[in-house]
This record gives C-alpha cells, sequence and structure tokens, in this order.
C-alpha cells in the first residue's frame, strides 16, 4: 500500500472471503468491511437461503439482505461443483481469511485450506458445540431468558424480538479475525477458530450472573414484567397514553425521581413503615411495587409534554417508549452522523447506518450492498488474474453467474 492510511479505515488492505447467511457472520463480514477490509460474499448461484428474506420491497427484493451485506462485493459460483469449489479455494486462498456458518463442507474447511495456504485465518460459525445445529430462537429457549420475560404474572415463555446472540456472535467473530491477523502479523501463523452460537449465549448468562445465581445461591431469576432488576425502573403511563420508561440508578436519581412526582414526604414515610433504606439500590428494588404505586399517580395525571419537560430537568434517567416508524422520524436519527443518506439499488434511498464507531471523529459511512454475483467478474480478475475469456467461460459453463441472478 502507498500514501497515508486512512485512520477510519484500519483494516485497508486485508482480504477476507465470506461464506454465510443470515444474521452472525454477515453481521461480522459488513462490520470488517465497514473497518477498511475488502469482503467478498461468496453465494451460491440463485442465492443462500436469506438473499430474499423478510422484510422485502414490493418488488420482491431483500431489505434484510442489503442491511446486512453493505459494502461487501459479491460473486456467485456453483459451490456444488467440483470447478466451482476449486475456484472459491483459490480465492480464499489468496485472501488468507475464510469467515463462515456453513459447517459440514470438507472442500472448504480448515484442513483442506490450510493445504492451501499455511497461514489461513479460518473462523468458523456454528449452532452448538457439541456439533449440533441452533439458531438464535433455539438457543435462546434453552439458557432461560424466555421464563423471564414478559409480565409477572405470565406462565408462559416470551421470546424477546432482538436476536441478541446472533449479533453478539457476529461481533465476536469479526473480534476473532482481527485478533487474528494481529496474531499472524506478530508470527506468520493462521488460526482456526470456532464460535458456536450457544457458547455466545451461555457465556453472556454466565458473565451476567445469571446462571452464577442459581449456582450459588439456589434461586432463580423471576419474571418482573418492565422492572429493572437489581434497581429502580419501570413503565409508565402519561393522561393521554404515552408510555415512558423511567429508571433511578443512584439515590440522586431517585431523589430527583420522588421531587418531580411530588411524593418526597410519602417517600419517606413508606421508608419509615418498612423500615427501608430507600438509598440502597436492592432495597428500592425490593420495594419497586409500593414505590411505584406512589409514583405512578403522577404519571397518570400528567399528559406526554409535561412528563417529558419535568423528566428533562431532572437526572432521572428516561425515555418515551417509540415505534420503530417513529424512531426513524426522531434526530437520533435524522441528525445522526452515523446515519447517511444510502442510494441502495433495488431497495430505495433511506438513512442508513455506518459503523456505529466514531475513529478520529468520523463514522465510516455506510456503503450500499451489491446484488448477487455483481463482481463476479471484477473479483476473478483482481484477485486470480482472470482474463475475460477465461471468466466467459466459467459463465458459459455455469461455475460462476453475474449480475442480479434470480
Amino acid at each position: 500500500m502507498t500514501g497515508t492510511p486512512d485512520p477510519a479505515r484500519p483494516l485497508a488492505g486485508v482480504r477476507i472471503v465470506e461464506i454465510s447467511s443470515f444474521v452472525a457472520v454477515p453481521l461480522a463480514g459488513m462490520t470488517l468491511a465497514q473497518l477498511g477490509a475488502e469482503v467478498i460474499r461468496v453465494d451460491p448461484i440463485g442465492g443462500a437461503a436469506d438473499y430474499r428474506r423478510w422484510p422485502v420491497t414490493t418488488g420482491g427484493e431483500s431489505i434484510y439482505w442489503a442491511g446486512l451485506n453493505k459494502g461487501k462485493r459479491s460473486v456467485a459460483a456453483d459451490m456444488r461443483s467440483q470447478e466451482g469449489q476449486k475456484l472459491v479455494q483459490r480465492l480464499i486462498a489468496d485472501s488468507g481469511v475464510l469467515l463462515t456458518n456453513v459447517a459440514g463442507r470438507e472442500w472448504h474447511s480448515y484442513d483442506t485450506l490450510a493445504a492451501l495456504r499455511a497461514d489461513l485465518i479460518h473462523v468458523q460459525v456454528s449452532g452448538r458445540a457439541d456439533g449440533g445445529t441452533g439458531v438464535d430462537y433455539t438457543v435462546n429457549a434453552g439458557i432461560g431468558f424466555p421464563l423471564v420475560t414478559g409480565p409477572a404474572e405470565l406462565a408462559t415463555p416470551v421470546n424477546h424480538v432482538l436476536p441478541a446472540w446472533d449479533v453478539s456472535c457476529g461481533i465476536y467473530a469479526a473480534l476473532a479475525v482481527v485478533t487474528a491477523l494481529r496474531h499472524r502479523d506478530a508470527t506468520g501463523q493462521g488460526q482456526r477458530i470456532a464460535i458456536p452460537l450457544e457458547n455466545v449465549a451461555l457465556a453472556t448468562a454466565g458473565n451476567l450472573s445469571l446462571f452464577t445465581e442459581a449456582m450459588v445461591n439456589g434461586t432463580s431469576r423471576e419474571r418482573i414484567g418492565n422492572s429493572v432488576y437489581g434497581q429502580y425502573g419501570q413503565d409508565f403511563t402519561s393522561s393521554d397514553g404515552v408510555s415512558f420508561m423511567v429508571v433511578a440508578l443512584t439515590p440522586r436519581h431517585f431523589r430527583d425521581l420522588a421531587e418531580l412526582t411530588g411524593t418526597t414526604k410519602s417517600v419517606a414515610a413508606l421508608a419509615d413503615t418498612l423500615r427501608a433504606d430507600f438509598t440502597d439500590e436492592g432495597q428500592r428494588y425490593q420495594h419497586r411495587d409500593a414505590l411505584t404505586g406512589l409514583f405512578g399517580e403522577w404519571f397518570a395525571s400528567h399528559t406526554a409534554e409535561e412528563i417529558v419537560a419535568a423528566l428533562s430537568a431532572s437526572s432521572v434517567l428516561w425515555e418515551r417508549y417509540r415505534s420503530f416508524a417513529e424512531a426513524v422520524t426522531d434526530d437520533k436519527v435524522t441528525a445522526n452522523p452515523l446515519f447517511t443518506a444510502l442510494d441502495q439499488p433495488r431497495i430505495g434511498e433511506y438513512l442508513a447506518p455506518g459503523l456505529p464507531i466514531s475513529i478520529g471523529g468520523t463514522y465510516p459511512p455506510a456503503v450500499a450492498a451489491p446484488a448477487l454475483g455483481d463482481d463476479t467478474t471484477a473479483v476473478l480478475n483482481e484477485w486470480l488474474a482472470m482474463s475475460v475469456d477465461e471468466v466467459s467461460h466459467l459463465i458459459e459453463s455455469g461455475t460462476v453467474a453475474t449480475g442480479h441472478a434470480k
């Protein structure tokens, strides 16, 4: 490379091949691309299982796929044919990095590829550590979260909408690639890295003490609705039907909440009656229902506008509940440098997020996602020095495809 390195693109010059679908690995690849790496997503001709995943436009184009593949390049190849497999192997050997969640394919296993390039970095995301399959929602069901999500009186499990383990796993996978690159730069050695999605969820449950609580105290976390465990936090509704989430993490937050709701004396009387010390976060949590009864009257007797004004003038942590459609019209999106106008082919123009990390005061902007096979010819020419005639032969034989393959 020549010239001054761009601090907002620290991975410039790194090449990565991604063979993936759905959330975790596409998110990892996109994150690495946003950091400056050249990421080639290789899909089967016609697209992988997520190429037309919902939500879709009225024309059937996947908004979802475009969202998780921004800034990548796309190659479409017949990965069932020997010729197609050998071609993709050459791309992987050229890049030296494979990021995948497609398991059970001997032709792109670590052992096979390391024979082609000894310093290969091979990052494999799987469902479960025992080799079994698993996705976010099935993994989540087996570790406890759905049984503590939802209203306290509910007896049935509730899945959260956010695919938290996919997202966390994607960030871990991107981190794994970066650390392996550093290791290779220092030692000249590649690495074989395995990241089971289930282990990401299990580690998180352990790190957040949900497992440790059961092991040490012999208790299981209770279902508490919209309260915040171990702290005082609760949702309230205004007189005109607007809902707010309010959190008091510190004694100052709690004092301000009591003051703005006009309940300072009532809270003190409640503390005396219960022999409680509300400067202690645990006791605020234990007596949350009684406290909510006091605070709730004020919220229910004031409009959303009045509540916003009062909360804004205090130290209390709060936010108004908004739908996705409401949130996208808020300044946190429209005036946020994280979002820039993106003209995404096949989808339309909209505000799209780039990398949510400011580097040197700049957020790396969003770059449009390719259509399937958009870069097949260019990548084969640039990476493998294949001629136009050679690529044409591969297209004619069905080994690769170009453009928006249907």
